[in-house]
Formats: C-alpha cells, structure tokens, sequence
C-alpha cells in the first residue's frame, strides 16, 4: 500500500508508490533528479493503489528525450476500453537544460539512469531519478561489513546503557 509521507508544518504532502531498494545496494548515487512522468488515465489510478514496480527499470536518452524503460504498472481492471501495455516505455519530463546535462553526464564511462522512488507530490505523478555509477563486486562487500560494524557498536551501547 502507498506510504505518505507529509511535512511538520503540513507544507507538503508525498505518496510514495514504490521504491526500488535494490538500486541502493548495487549503484553509487551521485545526484538524484525529480522528473514528471506522462502517463495514461488508467495507468495513474493504477499508481494511485499502489500497482507498480521498479524491478530492472531504468532510464534511457532516445531523440533528446528521457525515457523510463522497464517499468512495470499493473493494468487497471475496471479501465477496459483501453488495452495497455504495462511495461511500456514512458516520457519523463524535465526542463531542456536538465536533459542536455544529463546527456553529457550518461555519455561518461559508468554512468546510467536509475529510477529510485515514484510517488505523488501534490497530485502529480513523480519519479525520482538517481545518476550512478555501478559497485564492483568489492565495493558492496565493503559496505555490508560497515554496516555490520556500526550494528555491532549500536549494540554494544545499548548493553552498556548509553
């Protein structure tokens, strides 16, 4: 089911949809971008429940245009009249200058769009892209064993009481 997620003073409010967890473990995220989607009436109440998935998705330059490939929205059961496909690609939006800068920043060794979180913001379907890199085998094992590590302190503080 979609988490919200609001500010102190009410200021905002975010329904987040899905999360791609496993993006965090096998890429270094450099920037992240919020980018609008363009997306059909069926396919956004699908959202709306919750019918998504980020699983091997990823972002792709085609004609100076961003595109999100791999996404899976289940299709809506009560929208028959429109047959779609649910793992269709689909637009992103962002300004001009944000596209040019992504184009040069893809065009380095290494570097690839990933889509992190999709989610409501004030009535607007967003996905938030993560520019990264990719971990070598290495590098994960180095972060699993931090994490542990700073488990183990955690632990041992709460032993000791502080």
């Amino acid at each position: 089911m979609p988490e919200h997620v609001s500010g102190l003073d009410g200021t905002y409010d975010m329904k987040i949809v899905c999360q791609n967890r496993k993006a965090a473990h096998e890429y270094f995220f450099d920037e992240l971008i919020e980018a609008g989607m363009v997306l059909l009436g069926p396919e956004v109440k699908s959202l709306r429940e919750g019918r998504a998935s980020l699983v091997d998705s990823y972002g792709k330059i085609k004609d100076s245009e961003i595109y999100l490939y791999n996404m899976h929205i289940t299709p809506y059961p009560y929208a028959h009249h429109m047959d779609l496909d649910p793992l269709r690609p689909r637009k992103l939006l962002l300004k001009r200058r944000e596209i040019k800068r992504l184009i040069g920043k893809t065009e380095e060794k290494g570097y690839t769009l990933v889509p992190t979180k999709v989610y409501f913001s004030k009535g607007r379907a967003k996905v938030e892209l993560a520019l990264a890199r990719g971990k070598r085998k290495y590098d994960k094992r180095q972060v699993l064993k931090e994490k542990e590590l700073q488990r183990e302190i955690e632990q041992a503080k709460k032993r000791e009481g502080y």
